[in-house]
């Protein structure tokens, strides 16, 4: 059976999505399967691997709502992670699977038919805690929580943490809190080191290691379909998330 990895922050602009699609490849390059799943109605982990969601007539959309299989809308490369595309569409999702018996559940159902052609399933989350993310903690076997370095950002850990214990207590025993990996890091400010230790200290999380430095690597990347493995190989982004990924194995 397949790590189904969730990977969530109710704040937006945290790194979820650069985190989902660079572990993603990162693992790829180990010789894993690895399958990315867009649950964000911004499509934007879509867009990064080079699809045009306006492009799509069928998503993950239609796949939740029992229209059709995960098979049908799957997105397969040859030498990168396969991709269950989200486009606009999704943002309804949330009004119609609620009024579904089991809503919460939908994405498990969906992944049912997948997971046994996968060694990791990885699923961006939206920027919020609604249905759309109670699905992927759901359906997960662990949870991992990007992080920025920043007082603000940081506020709302406790409140995905309450989620995280409703969905262990109501639907998925299982789940696993792997940690806060730390983003946008900037090491040589005071500020960032001090918030990295009021997270440790605060939440009981742990703190995975190397922290994923701030780099415009990575706001490049996407504009080519890529990753910063494949445009900045050696820079130091690549490299912290090959390292995370190794450790991760």
């Amino acid at each position: 059976m397949p790590r189904t990895l969730a990977v969530a922050n109710q704040k937006g602009g945290v790194a979820k999505t650069t985190t989902v699609a660079t572990l993603g490849a990162a693992l790829a390059e180990l010789g894993q399967r690895v399958l990315l799943v867009d649950l964000d109605p911004q499509a934007c982990l879509t867009f990064s691997v080079g699809v045009d969601p306006e492009d799509l007539d069928k998503s993950i959309h239609q796949v939740l709502l029992g229209g059709v299989k995960a098979r049908d809308v799957l997105v397969s490369y040859d030498d990168a992670p396969d991709l269950l595309p989200a486009t606009i569409e999704l943002a309804t999702a949330e009004v119609q699977l609620a009024r579904e018996s089991g809503p919460e559940a939908a994405l498990r159902t969906a992944l049912r038919s997948l997971r046994t052609s996968y060694d990791w399933i990885i699923v961006d989350c939206p920027p919020t805690l609604g249905l759309l993310t109670v699905n992927a903690l759901s359906a997960a076997s662990d949870v991992l929580i990007p992080l920025q370095c920043e007082t603000l950002a940081h506020r709302g850990v406790g409140q995905l943490l309450d989620t995280v214990h409703d969905v262990r207590r109501l639907t998925n025993p299982g789940l696993n809190v792997l940690g806060v990996l730390p983003t946008l890091y900037d090491g040589r400010t005071t500020h960032a080191r001090a918030v990295l230790e009021t997270i440790a200290d605060t939440y009981s999380l742990n703190v995975l290691e190397p922290a994923i430095p701030k780099s415009i690597r990575f706001a490049e990347a996407p504009a080519v379909g890529e990753t910063v493995l494949t445009t900045a190989p050696t820079s130091p982004g690549a490299t912290a998330y090959r390292t995370l990924a190794n450790t991760l194995l």
